[in-house]
């Protein structure tokens, strides 16, 4: 009887082992692998598409203050055409960006700086842009995805609703860039 039990128990115990070290592999490895600027937006219950496709550099603190590093100032077309800076910074919390540079959209034949994007409910399907007095609302479902980024050979003449006046400061800086 003892002889019985005995090669159960070591197949058991080899069993146990296995999968308890299998289950720690497969969690360190997934530690080790950076997240992407897209997986960040999507666990803080923004959608993905929020930045062009093909960002790799970037940066986020512990805080959520964050920078993302684009090759060339570009556009892209959602419902409306949106603009990104080379640099574009923010802070990150769930559903929401605060203190948000570097992104601009088009209003008719304006363009106006982007202060704030927020979700307020995901099951509303709006996406909310805070362009100084108003804000915009786009369908959350527009930026499910990442959209290819043109080339800006110039950035455009920008607005401040809240200021009510060129943001040529920003206008001359992003050239300076370029």
């Amino acid at each position: 009887m003892m002889l019985e039990k005995s090669p159960l128990s070591i197949f058991h115990i080899t069993l146990f082992i296995f999968l308890f070290s299998t289950q720690i592999w497969s969690s360190s490895s997934s530690h080790q692998q950076p997240q992407t600027i897209y997986q960040i937006l999507k666990s803080n219950g923004l959608p993905m598409g929020l930045f062009p496709k093909g960002v790799t550099n970037f940066s986020i603190d512990d805080s959520g203050n964050f920078q993302v590093f684009l090759d060339q100032a570009c556009n892209a077309k959602f419902e409306d055409e949106l603009h990104y800076d080379p640099n574009v910074s923010g802070s990150l919390t769930f559903g929401r960006i605060d203190d948000l540079t570097g992104i601009s959209t088009k209003d008719l034949f304006l363009w106006f700086l982007v202060k704030e994007i927020w979700v307020d409910t995901p099951s509303s399907g709006l996406i909310h842009f805070d362009v100084g007095v108003v804000a915009k609302q786009f369908s959350l479902s527009s930026f499910e995805t990442p959209r290819d980024c043109f080339t800006s050979s110039l950035p455009p003449k920008i607005l401040s609703r809240k200021l009510g006046h060129d943001e040529s400061d920003h206008q001359e800086l992003s050239r300076a860039v370029l």
